[in-house]
């Protein structure tokens, strides 16, 4: 492994030595993120040191930060966007002061799993390939640097999960590029036609992306939250017919397709209530899916709904490799026409030495809070 002490790095027009210690928000035990000074992580052949920009939290992260899913310490984070610090040997493609995003899973793309374009499921896939260095690799993002392991990193002539950033593309749009990735892969599972009518519940920044992303589709998109402001946050992506959570969507639903019900309910909520709410305001045949049901429990619903309405309940999780060169695309052209300018979403912007606030107010969201993200 190798520190690299005499390498530099560019921020602006000042040339800095690469130091030996960060500021990092260290998760300690369940609801104990704590913002410490740590060792910058080591790099090895292959793999690259990323100064971090931006990092967005995520509900993942706040859900092994409140669960305590994952052993600590560890340094959470993975919607991240920074520049090269180091780069150690055999890396190709890449240089110190390159702008990129790193994703943090790359699947092997040759098992069972790969071959039937379930990703997720893959067993390399499962392991995370960027760390702060800090116990187990968990993302890192929250942190000043982050070690980007060679998988990720890729050897210069495929594609991997290093991506080049253009010079136009601030760092906070780019740190979308993953959740762009996943609710993309969602909306394309979907296979939305313009006649459809989807319903998204939630107006949180997720469910914002997967309705921008449903309109794109040509679909007519309803979307649901109990906040104006939320409301107001995403007519900014031309999403029109907002509906009130706390009345009857099911019956809006209804009285927007001639008694029918929408075609597609999409859940962007980790509510497991609400999808007996989903089931009931889509039409036969008509299709729900999940994407924030990351913890297990049990929910019920109509088994007959499923049988004789036909109705199909699916869900979607994670990134997904085979879009990955279109979503990149989605970020970079959508801020370029100010279509899809990510940065919208964001409403608080925390230091790293403000972590455990961050994640105190992404735990527990008011009217006007959307994505919160960390600036290293």
């Amino acid at each position: 492994m190798q520190r690299f002490p005499n390498v530099t790095w560019i921020e602006g027009s000042e040339m800095q030595i690469l130091p030996e210690t960060m500021q990092a928000a260290v998760y300690r035990a369940v609801d104990d993120v704590r913002t410490e000074t740590v060792a910058v992580p080591e790099i090895g052949a292959g793999e690259v040191l990323v100064r971090i920009d931006t990092c967005g939290i995520c509900g993942t992260d706040l859900k092994k930060i409140h669960t305590g899913s994952h052993a600590a310490p560890r340094v959470f984070g993975h919607e991240m966007a920074g520049t090269i610090a180091a780069i150690g040997d055999g890396v190709r493609g890449f240089a110190v002061g390159d702008r990129v995003m790193a994703f943090h899973h790359i699947p092997c793309g040759a098992c069972f799993y790969c071959r039937k374009k379930t990703f997720a499921q893959c067993e390399k896939y499962k392991l995370v390939g960027t760390t702060a260095g800090v116990g187990e690799a968990a993302g890192g993002g929250f942190a000043q640097y982050i070690r980007v392991m060679d998988w990720i990193v890729g050897d210069g002539v495929t594609p991997a999960g290093l991506i080049k950033v253009p010079d136009d593309i601030p760092f906070e749009q780019a740190a979308f590029i993953e959740p762009v990735n996943t609710c993309f892969k969602a909306v394309k599972l979907l296979e939305l036609e313009p006649d459809d009518t989807v319903l998204v519940i939630g107006q949180g920044s997720i469910g914002i992306i997967l309705a921008a992303l449903a309109k794109q589709t040509g679909a007519t998109v309803l979307t649901s939250d109990m906040y104006a402001a939320r409301h107001a946050v995403a007519a900014k992506f031309g999403l029109d017919r907002p509906l009130d959570a706390r009345g009857d969507v099911v019956a809006a639903c209804k009285a927007a397709t001639d008694g029918r019900g929408a075609d597609v309910a999409l859940v962007a909520v980790g509510a497991d209530a609400l999808i007996a709410t989903a089931m009931q305001a889509i039409r036969p045949g008509g299709r729900v899916m999940l994407f924030a049901s990351t913890q297990h429990g049990t929910a019920p619903f109509d088994p007959a709904a499923v049988c004789m309405d036909e109705k199909t309940l699916m869900g979607s999780y994670s990134a997904s490799v085979a879009i990955q060169q279109e979503g990149i695309d989605l970020v970079f052209e959508g801020y370029r026409s100010g279509k899809l300018d990510f940065t919208q979403l964001i409403s608080h912007r925390f230091g790293l030495e403000d972590a455990a606030e961050a994640v105190r107010l992404a735990s527990n969201p008011v009217a006007d809070s959307m994505k919160i993200v960390l600036k290293a």
